[in-house]
């Protein structure tokens, strides 16, 4: 009986993997909407979740508010803005802990040598920041990559990126503490950063 090999098929191999020049092309020409939520990840155009839900602005205004009066001049803290990871990358993180200043951007964004900390706030995009942003923020080289669930009320941390992802992930309850890796002289308690308990 003759054996047969077989063919281990890469799904990624399948996909039509979209550039950043390409994607702003798209944008340019009205294939992507003005007010249509997406960025792109990987080469794939992700749709982010809208309308924003009040505990997640609650936390990325908190996050946002938090860094800046604690590292102050030292760094630009830009929310919802993209980011240039790689010719097939150019996501809007929840917030980006980059370089100063405002005018360093003026014609370019941040890009991986400039970014300190990136941190995704999850409430219904769990699985797209633990995964496919995962993937691709450890690939390019994100030292520092923080995803804080505000469901579980948890922070999840990301360090040691590699090309598959990142070797380490440590979890921290609301009550654990824990400093950037560019500022180890700065402590944040994860509560700090999360909406505080309604108690009906």
């Amino acid at each position: 009986m003759q054996q047969t090999r077989e063919k281990i098929i890469d799904k990624s191999s399948l996909l039509r993997l979209w550039t950043v020049e390409e994607y702003h092309y798209m944008a340019e020409v009205g294939i992507l909407g003005i007010d249509e939520s997406v960025e792109l990840v990987a080469g794939q155009i992700i749709k982010k979740m809208s309308p924003q839900k009040t505990p997640h602005a609650t936390a990325l205004t908190l996050t946002r508010l938090l860094l800046e009066e604690r590292l102050g001049k030292q760094v630009l803290v830009r929310t919802q803005l993209p980011t240039t990871l790689s010719n097939y990358s150019e996501p809007e993180p929840d917030v980006a802990v980059v370089m100063p200043d405002v005018l360093r951007y003026l014609e370019h964004h941040p890009c991986v040598s400039e970014i300190y900390l990136i941190i995704e706030i999850a409430d219904t995009t769990s699985k797209t920041d633990r995964e496919i942003k995962t993937r691709e923020y450890g690939k390019v080289g994100i030292k520092d990559y923080w995803v804080l669930d505000i469901n579980k009320r948890c922070l999840h941390i990301f360090q040691d990126p590699t090309s598959h992802g990142y070797q380490n992930e440590i979890i921290l309850e609301e009550d654990g503490q824990i400093s950037p890796l560019q500022f180890p002289d700065l402590s944040i308690t994860v509560r700090d950063l999360l909406p505080p308990v309604i108690v009906e």
